[in-house]
């Protein structure tokens, strides 16, 4: 099979392929769970690698988590950029309340798009009760 059977024909295809390849995100343990026009839903198992103090998550896991449900988002549904690449340019995060020894699901919503410039938000839940952890957003270029 040559590269070019492999690339990628929409956004969601190129985040299928992506994420499982990129180390940062296998370092978190991150993996899609669903993918669709807009919108993708990603988990993060809990590991005690990636506690702060007791089993309470670290909140710089979790604004790690944030950037990647904005860039999920973002490519997620047919839209496919000539140039495969893109960067997170701002985001913001609120954190509600802890999640202690929980996986989270991040679940990233594009609110609009642009020729280059994409806005999402994303929230992090608890997987099972989805009780909110953490909500932010942010501005993705892509291109």
């Amino acid at each position: 099979m040559t590269a070019s059977h492999l690339a990628p024909r929409t956004g969601s295809e190129a985040m299928t392929l992506f994420l499982p390849q990129s180390p940062f995100v296998q370092h978190l343990g991150i993996e899609l769970v669903e993918i669709e026009e807009g919108r993708a839903r990603l988990r993060m198992p809990f590991r005690e690698e990636l506690v702060t103090v007791g089993a309470m998550v670290h909140g710089g896991a979790l604004a790690a988590c944030i950037d990647i449900g904005i860039v999920a988002a973002a490519w997620a549904g047919e839209r496919l950029p000539e140039q495969l690449r893109g960067v997170t340019v701002s985001m913001s995060i609120d954190f509600v309340q802890s999640a202690n020894g929980e996986s989270v699901d991040i679940i990233g919503t594009r609110l609009r798009a642009g020729r280059q410039l994409t806005t999402c938000r994303v929230d992090i839940v608890t997987t099972g009760d989805e009780r909110l952890v953490a909500a932010g957003g942010g501005t993705y270029k892509m291109g």
